[in-house]
Parts: structure tokens; C-alpha cells; sequence
């Protein structure tokens, strides 16, 4: 799925601490925990809870941010729809990566099994 220009920029130059709050708002409103939404960034970006706050306190964007992770070799096994979006089919890699952990985040507020969300890991 080709996403405009404007639609990738829009996203590679937005804050990954301007979209952490609502991530733990999602999640925390739905009775799961900032340690396991943790656990999810950890197993898609590699990056542990120290540098993760420092990710957050620099507010680096989503290019930098997924620049600097260690993508887990599994994501490429987050399929369905976020946003619209079937996954799968966009063609930029940054939109995809930020999309897998769209994904990720949503399927912890849903309930899933974290066997499940981290991908029989």
C-alpha cells in the first residue's frame, strides 16, 4: 500500500514522546500496565527501560527512534489493520515499523496474550 509522502514525513518527524502518554493511557485504561506495554516496546525495538526514558526525555522522533532500535527479526509477523492501514502492504519501511508497534500496542489493550503479542517469543 503506497502512503503519500506528506503521510511518511508527517509520521518520521513526529515525537516519540509526544505519542508514549497515550500509549500507556490506552493501555493502563484498559487494565493492562506500563510494565508490559514496556515489554512490548522491548521486544519489537530492543530497547530496555533506561533507554527508553532516554529516548523520551531527548524526544527524538520516530525516524531517529527506529534508527537507533534493533528491530526484533520476528516483526515482519505483525500483520492485520492499524489505522486504516493493512500492515503488510506499505511500502515504507518507517511507517511499517511505526505501525507495527501501533499494532502492538493495540493488541495489549485488547486483551491478547502477550504469548501471542510477542509472536510465540
Amino acid at each position: 500500500m503506497n502512503t503519500s509522502d506528506t503521510h511518511n514525513q508527517r509520521i518520521a518527524k513526529m515525537t516519540f514522546a509526544s505519542v508514549y502518554p497515550m500509549y500507556v493511557e490506552k493501555v493502563e485504561k484498559k487494565g493492562r500496565t506500563r510494565e508490559e506495554l514496556h515489554q512490548v516496546i522491548e521486544w519489537l525495538t530492543g530497547f530496555d527501560d533506561k533507554k527508553l526514558q532516554n529516548l523520551i526525555d531527548k524526544k527524538v522522533t520516530f525516524e531517529t527512534f527506529f534508527e537507533r532500535a534493533s528491530l526484533n527479526p520476528r516483526a515482519d509477523l505483525i500483520t492485520g489493520m492499524i489505522c486504516g492501514y493493512r500492515i503488510e502492504e506499505i511500502d515504507n519501511s518507517l511507517t511499517k515499523q511505526v505501525r507495527y508497534l501501533d499494532k502492538l500496542v493495540d493488541e495489549l489493550a485488547k486483551g491478547r496474550k502477550m504469548e501471542k503479542i510477542l509472536r510465540g517469543s
